[in-house]
This record gives C-alpha cells, sequence and structure tokens, in this order.
C-alpha cells in the first residue's frame, strides 16, 4: 500500500453516503503458498454484491483483508479512489466497513439486549452504562429489523437461528457504508430469512454496499445486483444476476457442470418399522416444543422433518436422543420395544446418533485431530481406565477418512483447518463408527459448498441403502426434495402434515410449514 489513511480521514470517509471500494490485483500468501490471487474487484453503495465459491475458494481471506483482520501480500485496496490500509477491524469499521460473520460472536452469558447492543452501549454521565436505555433501544433495533426476540434472555438459551438473529441485528446497529454479510440465513427459517431480505434491500436503497455471501441460489438471485465468483483463489468472474443462471454459476464455482437432483437409491425402505414415536410432548422454559407428535420410521428411509424455526425440529431430534432430559411425555418405541431416552448415554445405548446443528460449537474439538475426535464416543467402551492405544485410534480415523472420502493429509490432521464440508464429514465418521441404526442429521449440511452437499445427500442415501434409518432435519426445503423418500411437517411444535416422495413439492412443504389448525 502506497498511503495509510488516518483515523481522521477515514472517519470522514464514513461520513460520506456512498462507497466505492476497489481492489486491484490483491492477493495473499502464507508462507510462500499463494491463497488468493490477483483480484481486481469493484463494489459501490447501494448495489448488493454477492461472492460465491466453495469452501477453501479464497472468501474468507478476501473478506478478511477488506475487514482488516489481514493486510495482503500485494495489490492495492481503495476507497473513493484513495489507497487505504486498516491495521485493525476496529479501523476498518471507522471507515464505514462492518462484517458479519458466519461463525457467531456472541457472549452466551449476556442477554440479548447486552449482546445487541456490545460496544455501543449507551452511558449514564458519559461512564455508567444505562442499563433501561441499553434495554429500550436493542428492543427497538430488533422490532425496527422484524426480528421477535426477548431482549432479557440470555442468548446461551437461545437457539442457533435465534442467535444468528441477534448477530444479525448488531451488525445493523452499526451504521456500516459497506456491510460485508456471511451466510446470514445459514440458521434462519424461511420466514425469517424472507424478513432479512427485506432489510438487506432497504440497507442498499439507503446507499449501503452489501457485499453477500450465500451458497444459496434461490437467495442469490432473488437479492443480488451482481455476482463475483472465486475459485481456488482466483478470480472466475463477475457478472450481473440478470444476466446468468444457476448452472452457470455452479460451473463457474466447481469448474465443471453439477446438477443438483434426487439421490439415486438400490432399493427402497424396507416395511419393517425401527422407530415408532407416540404422542410425544415436551416443554422447555414454560413453553411447549413438542405436542402429541407421532410418526414411524423404517428401516433404511430418510424421512425428512420440515417446519419453520421454532417448529421443534431441533427439540424433536434432542429429545429422541435423550438429549433434553426425562422431561417428556409419551412413547418412544424401537424395534418395536418401549425405551427409556433420558440421557445422550441412553440414546447411544440403544442405538442412536445425533448431527447437530452447530457442528463447531457441539460436534467437534477444533483445535485437535480427527483421530482424536473421530474416536470421542467409543472411549467409554474401548478404552482401558480411559486410555485407547494410538494404534487403535489412528486405525478407526483412516476408516473414516477411506469411507467418507475426507480430504486430509492425514488422521493427525487438525480439525479446524478442514473445510466446512470435511468437518461435517468428520462428524459423520464420529458417530458412524458406533454402528447406529438410527442417524439423527440436523442441519447436517448448514455453511457447506454445493458441492459438498451433495456429496453429504450421497453419503446419506448410501447409508440407508445399507439399512440406516435416518431422521433428516432441515431448513432448506431443495434438500428435503434431494435426499428424503418422506417427510413430515412440524408447525409450533405439531404434525402439520406428511408428504409421501410423490407429494413432496416446494408449495406443498411452505403451506404445511405455516399451517395448523
Amino acid at each position: 500500500m502506497n498511503t495509510n489513511l488516518s483515523l481522521a480521514q477515514q472517519h470522514m470517509l464514513a461520513q460520506n453516503s456512498r462507497i466505492t471500494l476497489q481492489l486491484l490485483g490483491v492477493g495473499k500468501s502464507f508462507s510462500g503458498v499463494s491463497v488468493l490471487r490477483d483480484v481486481d474487484l469493484e463494489i459501490t453503495g447501494g448495489e448488493i454484491h454477492t461472492l460465491m465459491g466453495e469452501n477453501g475458494a479464497g472468501k474468507s481471506t478476501l473478506v478478511k483483508i477488506i475487514s482488516g483482520v489481514q493486510d495482503p501480500s500485494f495489490g492495492t485496496m481503495q476507497i473513493d479512489g484513495q489507497d487505504v490500509s486498516f491495521a485493525s477491524p476496529a479501523e476498518a469499521n471507522d471507515a464505514g466497513i462492518v462484517i458479519m460473520h458466519q461463525e457467531l460472536s456472541l457472549i452466551p452469558e449476556m442477554t440479548v439486549a447486552q449482546n445487541v447492543m456490545l460496544g455501543q452501549e449507551p452511558k449514564l454521565g458519559g461512564v455508567m452504562i444505562d442499563s433501561r436505555a441499553l434495554r429500550e433501544t436493542a428492543r427497538a433495533a430488533l422490532k425496527r429489523f422484524g426480528f421477535s426476540l426477548d431482549v432479557d434472555t440470555l442468548v446461551k438459551d437461545l437457539r442457533v437461528g435465534e442467535q444468528q438473529l441477534v448477530e444479525i441485528a448488531r451488525a445493523l446497529l452499526m451504521d456500516a457504508r459497506l456491510l460485508i454479510m456471511d451466510e446470514p440465513t445459514s440458521a434462519l427459517s424461511q420466514t425469517e430469512a424472507d424478513i432479512l431480505m427485506e432489510v438487506v434491500r432497504d440497507l442498499a436503497q439507503q446507499g449501503v454496499a452489501i457485499v453477500y455471501i450465500s451458497h444459496r441460489m434461490d437467495e442469490v438471485f432473488e437479492i443480488s445486483d451482481r455476482v463475483t465468483v472465486l475459485r481456488d483463489g482466483n478470480l472466475i468472474g463477475t457478472t450481473l444476476a440478470a444476466d446468468t443462471t444457476p448452472e452457470d454459476l455452479v460451473q463457474m464455482m466447481v469448474g465443471r457442470s453439477v446438477e443438483i437432483k434426487p439421490v439415486a437409491r438400490s432399493k427402497p425402505p424396507a416395511a419393517e418399522t425401527v422407530l415408532a414415536v407416540r404422542n410425544l410432548s415436551a416443554s422447555a422454559s414454560g413453553r411447549k416444543v413438542l405436542q402429541n407428535v407421532s410418526f414411524e420410521l423404517r428401516r433404511g428411509e430418510v424421512l425428512g422433518i420440515g417446519g419453520l424455526l421454532g417448529a421443534g425440529r431441533t427439540e424433536l431430534l434432542e429429545t429422541l436422543f435423550g438429549a433434553r432430559g426425562s422431561g417428556h411425555t409419551g412413547i418412544v418405541e424401537i424395534d418395536g420395544k418401549p425405551v427409556r431416552l433420558h440421557t445422550p448415554a441412553d440414546g447411544v445405548g440403544q442405538g442412536l446418533a445425533l448431527i447437530t446443528e452447530d457442528r463447531k460449537g457441539d460436534g467437534l474439538l477444533l483445535d485437535r485431530s480427527i483421530a482424536d475426535n473421530v474416536i470421542l464416543p467409543l472411549l467409554p467402551s474401548r478404552s482401558r481406565f480411559g486410555y485407547l492405544s494410538p494404534a487403535a485410534r489412528d486405525a478407526q480415523a483412516r476408516e473414516a477418512i477411506e469411507k467418507l472420502k475426507i480430504v486430509a493429509t492425514g488422521v493427525t490432521h487438525t480439525v479446524g483447518r478442514l473445510s466446512g464440508g470435511n468437518q461435517q464429514k468428520v462428524v459423520l465418521g464420529k458417530w458412524l463408527a458406533t454402528q447406529p441404526s438410527i442417524l439423527l442429521l440436523d442441519e447436517p449440511t448448514r455453511g457447506i459448498d454445493i458441492g459438498a452437499k451433495d456429496e453429504i445427500y450421497e453419503l446419506i442415501g448410501n447409508l440407508a441403502d445399507q439399512g440406516l434409518s435416518v431422521l433428516f432435519a432441515s431448513s432448506e426445503i431443495p434438500e428435503f426434495l434431494a435426499v428424503c423418500d418422506r417427510m413430515i411437517i412440524l408447525c409450533d411444535g405439531k404434525v402439520a402434515g406428511e408428504l409421501s416422495r410423490d407429494e413432496m413439492s416446494v408449495d406443498a412443504i411452505k403451506y404445511l410449514s405455516m399451517q395448523f389448525d
């Protein structure tokens, strides 16, 4: 960079209504290895500019350079024609650049209001935090953006989707000139996502430049003015959204044509019922989250669990696994016998495995190796006095890597350094090592690129062909059409309807998700 703007100059720029950000030949290398090469890009105030690419394409590196997290190794970044360099995200914020990360950065022990207003707390006499004003401002902000949350609730008590709304509200309050949104709807229901789309459009109309990162094609074509695609650290191209197609973008991202279609199955589900649920009800924080839920799951079947955010999808899977304690009523039968599911150990003992929606928070030890992660559920049964030989551990990890086609340097590869799709495969490998008969999947492709999603779908189909029964909960309707044999839809904790494979359609699923008599 030839010229570094002072904070005062950045603040002056931030007062302008519209921003023009230019990247000229920007690249980044680590230890001589190039991860981003020669990127030329222009983003202007008032446009919604979508950034696409598979995991590892360079999107995160590019965003970190723009937001002051990393310096570019070469090239120039300009704001309104002047070279800029940010030593920290705080300096980027002063210039009006705000990033909303996909990975949540909330403080669990603080309330919704405290998290929304973090770093922007109103003060009494410029010293003490004005708690009343803080709560009122947070409540008004959430209402303004169409989000319905109790500002006094601790963030740790919220579902992942609700936590993401808090993260969004906090970022939107920062009055950005350029707002970077990384997979903002990855944990949201369709209704919540629609609200966010309206907020994004309003911000663009006010002159804010939006950099929108998403893997969801319907969002890309609903909201984008222009789309830029990266692949393997290279800029593949920028195009008007109106001048391209989903097929064109997929081909740009992966370098080949990828058709999303129903997973081919070698045989239909068996007639045998593996899991029967009768009148299952459960409460949390004084609210009924499941009400008289009944259904059956057959051997080798992939049964979809649909519904909006808060409909009870996650609560159903966690209750069946035993992760929500004994606070439920009803009958659960496995292989025709009533079972008690009050702890996760009960679930594992009955042949269940749960892949949670938050793989990084609940499913993985990111700073440990693939081997250390894969072996975790097996330690109680296979270790001797808490010790398992490295040879046995590594053999189990090698089996998972080979079976699931995990792209890694070996069993010692640190999980946090894997792509999102490969991290999810490690979670699957960890639980498949327990040889379950029933697999509970909660948003298994959240934050995963298109190519990796296709691999996960195929894997699920193969497991079902081998006789594994699957409950598949998702907020993305196309996923049901790709992988499920049948589905039930929840609404307000109740079963709103059931659809056979032939009855499943986007319209039918949406209708049942929003209707309940």
